[in-house]
């Protein structure tokens, strides 16, 4: 009981260093890939910005705009207050909201609190459950039921373990472990990166164990390689830093298997137009975390809660400039792919052309050529 006790401290302990360093760490140094995608502007269309429906349904249920507030923090004294804050603003915005990993609180019976509290915030919300993927399945289910998730993200760290001193060093169990836990678990599992991406043998592997839903938390984000550099240095693994697939890279690589994923794009969103970009190539939502993290430590909650408010008008906006009148326009809009991610995608045998000569002629809001007014 006492090394269980000893292990818990260091856990909390652990979460609060991590919660600093990702305040204090930059992003990157990888670039999401986010700028070499450009979206095909459409000067002659008709409609009103104000009234585009940007709602989703996710998982069962509808959300205002396809976003996620994804997993940050929980399991030591005090977050409980972040968590409670997020729900808020979720709540007030009518968005998705994940928890940090749980497996803390699986341990420790006494921080559940600072998890089971979104759920009393935002008792109708869309709340994901979040553990690591080696996990013992019947851990996922008790973090599933702590909050009663409507889903449950499975994180893959393997980068991370490996920079960890107190990290996981063996994964030969990884594959058998998260068939279990889907097995385990009555809600969706997503599984989740957390900062290197998900490639094109990953995904089909997963596809092929039963999984169909992604979080692909790629490069250009929270740098969890960067964060443990910084509690451990280690110079001769420095170059760990840049590891990874950008989140854009790794969404098209996804994509270009032509399976039936729903994908969340994450790692390296830092606004509407990223989250449109993400939708055009495939993204069903997006998820932030970082950001929205460093705009409440710095601004407080009603500044996050006006930057998620202006966040969904923006999306109005950008979906009215690409001549896309509903939600399921976006991923019709043309899109032309350049530079480093274009390099890359060549040379996996992806083509990029098919994005940039799709056409949302005919759409209802886009005045063009197959709708051209009578005169």
């Amino acid at each position: 009981m006492r090394e269980c006790v000893v292990m818990d401290l260091k856990r909390e302990e652990r979460k609060y260093h991590h919660l600093e360093h990702a305040l204090r760490e930059q992003t990157g140094p990888k670039p999401a890939g986010w700028s070499d995608v450009e979206l095909v502007h459409q000067a002659l269309i008709k409609g009103n910005a104000d009234s585009i429906d940007t709602t989703i349904k996710l998982f069962g249920k509808t959300i205002n705009f396809p976003l996620i507030i994804n997993a940050m923090t929980g399991g030591a004294p005090g977050l409980e207050r972040i968590n409670e804050a997020l729900a808020r603003v979720a709540k007030e915005t009518g968005i998705a909201l994940a928890v940090g990993s749980q497996t803390a609180a699986v341990y420790n019976p006494g921080v559940r609190h600072t998890y089971e509290v979104v759920r009393k915030v935002y008792p109708e919300g869309l709340i994901l459950a979040n553990v690591g993927a080696l996990v013992k399945p019947e851990y996922a289910k008790e973090a599933v039921e702590m909050i009663e998730a409507d889903a449950l993200q499975l994180h893959l760290n393997v980068v991370q373990e490996l920079l960890m001193v107190e990290g996981d060093r063996d994964f030969a169990s990884l594959y058998e472990n998260v068939v279990k836990i889907k097995e385990a678990v009555k809600v969706p599992v997503i599984l989740k990166e957390v900062g290197f991406g998900i490639s094109r043998e990953t995904a089909q592997e997963l596809y092929q164990l039963g999984f169909t839903v992604l979080d692909l938390g790629g490069a250009g984000g929270t740098n969890f390689a960067a964060i443990e550099l910084a509690r451990n240095p280690q110079e001769h693994l420095d170059y760990l830093r840049c590891w990874g697939l950008p989140t854009a890279i790794s969404l098209l690589e996804v994509n270009s298997l032509d399976l039936p994923f729903t994908v969340i794009a994450s790692g390296g969103i830092y606004n509407a137009l990223d989250i449109i970009k993400a939708l055009a190539l495939g993204a069903k939502a997006a998820g932030m975390a970082g950001v929205l993290l460093k705009i409440y430590d710095r601004y407080g909650e009603k500044a996050l809660l006006d930057f998620l408010n202006s966040m969904q008008k923006e999306i109005q906006y950008l979906m009215l400039l690409t001549g896309a009148g509903k939600m399921e326009d976006i991923a019709s809009i043309p899109v032309v792919i350049t530079g480093y991610t274009q390099n890359w995608l060549t040379q996996r045998g992806i083509d990029t052309k098919k994005y940039a000569q799709r056409t949302t002629l005919g759409n209802d809001n886009f005045r063009g050529l197959n709708n051209k007014p009578k005169i």
